[in-house]
């Protein structure tokens, strides 16, 4: 890390890193959107005027204001706004609905609560009315936003270790889990990120995952201790996003598995024809890398891939350096930076440093997930080469990666088990080159029930709310599910082992 983004990594808050950036780089571009640009100055002077405009309608420090919005230079403009005036924040993903989005609004006590309209073919503002949710306002394009005259706002926050950020995820519960963060805590994530990258102020990046995902701070992050654009993608859809990677001379790219997986498909239509002339680096994490997909990526690509591991409760804990060798790269997670100590307790990996959260909204959860010494006990099996990088080996959580995004199992047992035939069902995820995990049902079938089939199954979590990303991709229907001969548990290990191996 260089010395300025050094220093700029000592801000207390993400509002003043944001205005120590602006003040050293106001006319350099921050984010580019089809054919628009905001820069550095320009996030703060906007942002400030938003927030002059929240104030006007009642927002205060410490106000829980939550939204819902997609990847847009409005919703950055907006996040900027409520960490000017020191509001709590909680962002939804804008593919979550009914069941996921009243939760978060009831448990985080949502005084206000930002959507796009109808995004994408669904009312987001006739859902909130529906919740019953508080403060609905529409904030998806400039005309949009709230407006006001900056003099009126009081002092920016000062604290950066106080709670400002509700994260959602489902982990293995049922329920979504609130994970709480503070301004220092993302700022120490998103540090981790920059200096494993080793970016600079000629690079271009790209944000074409949600924003109001754990890694849109923790990229932004790195975008104001550095100095350098990224282009944001609403939707994010290849071969059609490459015009914008080409036109704004993207340099680095990615977001998870899933993404390294499309760019490849993408190139293999023309081998040897570079996909993007300017790229040179692919980054990303949320899922795990199987090593041929890394040799693949840098044989057929001619770039450098850098993977690295996080989790909502900590963004960053490892990265892949590019400089690192090719056999890290490819079969590690990367090494953690200064200030992340890891700890293998019992093949588990336990984490403890600034970028780990305060815990979560349910205090019973913050104490079972913290040991006696502040470790965070992730849940993830792994172990440390003698060179410190990372190697995971599985998970003690049963949750399923898609895409980077964390999907319970039991959320989608518990719907299941109340289809009429259905006697019994255990929900899985089947490893998969594209999407990291695809969802599978295994459903033991009532007695004389008619004949279940993926299509049925799917329109009737459908009807119960399940969001759309959660949706099983495949169904298999058992005699009987394998269990354990004391308490009569169902052996998931048996199904992944069973079914890991066909495609169907």
């Amino acid at each position: 890390m260089n010395d300025t983004a050094h220093a700029l990594g000592t801000s207390r808050t993400l509002w003043e890193l944001a205005a120590r950036r602006a003040a050293l780089t106001p006319d350099r571009p921050v984010l580019l959107q089809d054919d628009r640009s905001l820069s550095f100055g320009e996030l703060c002077e906007r942002a400030e005027r938003v927030a002059a405009g929240l104030y006007g309608m009642g927002v205060r420090p410490g106000t829980v204001v939550a939204w819902q919005l997609p990847t847009r230079i409005e919703t950055a403009l907006l996040s900027f706004a409520l960490a000017r005036l020191g509001a709590v924040q909680t962002p939804v993903i804008p593919l979550h609905r009914e069941r996921e989005v009243g939760f978060a609004l009831h448990r985080a006590g949502a005084e206000f609560f930002a959507v796009p309209g109808t995004w994408r073919g669904f009312d987001h503002t006739a859902m909130a009315r529906r919740l019953g949710a508080r403060g609905v306002f529409r904030a998806y394009d400039g005309e949009d936003l709230p407006d006001g005259d900056p003099s009126v706002l009081p002092p920016p926050p000062a604290d950066g270790t106080s709670v400002r950020w509700i994260y959602w995820t489902s982990g293995t519960t049922s329920d979504p889990k609130g994970v709480l963060h503070t301004d220092r805590s993302l700022i120490a994530g998103g540090s981790c990120l920059a200096h494993a990258l080793r970016l600079s102020e000629r690079d271009v990046g790209s944000i074409a995952f949600p924003y109001a995902h754990i890694g849109g701070p923790d990229y932004t992050v790195m975008l104001l201790l550095y100095g350098f654009p990224a282009v944001m993608f609403e939707r994010f859809a290849l071969p059609e996003a490459l015009e914008g990677y080409r036109r704004h001379g993207v340099t680095v790219a990615g977001g998870s598995t899933a993404f390294y997986s499309m760019f490849l498909a993408e190139q293999r239509k023309q081998p040897g024809v570079p996909l993007i002339p300017t790229l040179r680096l692919l980054a990303g994490g949320g899922a795990p890398k199987p090593p041929e997909l890394y040799h693949s990526v840098v044989r057929e690509m001619g770039v450098q891939l850098a993977h690295g591991y996080g989790m909502t409760e900590a963004p960053m804990i490892t990265m892949g350096r590019p400089d690192d060798s090719a056999t890290n790269l490819a079969t590690t997670e990367g090494r953690p930076p200064e200030g992340m100590e890891i700890r293998i307790v019992d093949g588990e990996v336990r984490l403890r440093g600034e970028a780990v959260c305060q815990g979560y909204l349910d205090p019973a959860r913050t104490a079972e997930a913290f040991d006696e010494e502040g470790f965070f006990a992730t849940g993830d099996l792994g172990h440390l080469t003698d060179s410190g990088h990372l190697v995971l080996t599985g998970r003690l959580k049963d949750v399923i990666i898609r895409k980077g995004e964390n999907i319970s199992a039991r959320e989608i047992e518990d719907l299941l088990h109340g289809h009429h035939a259905v006697r019994d069902v255990a929900v899985i995820g089947l490893p998969d080159e594209e999407c990291g995990e695809r969802v599978c049902a295994v459903v033991e079938r009532q007695p004389g029930a008619p004949e279940l089939t993926l299509g049925t199954v799917v329109s009737y979590l459908r009807a119960e709310g399940l969001s759309v990303h959660k949706l099983p991709e495949r169904l298999e229907v058992v005699d009987a599910l394998p269990r354990n001969d004391t308490l009569r548990k169902v052996l998931k290990h048996k199904l992944r082992e069973r079914y890991s191996g066909t495609v169907k």
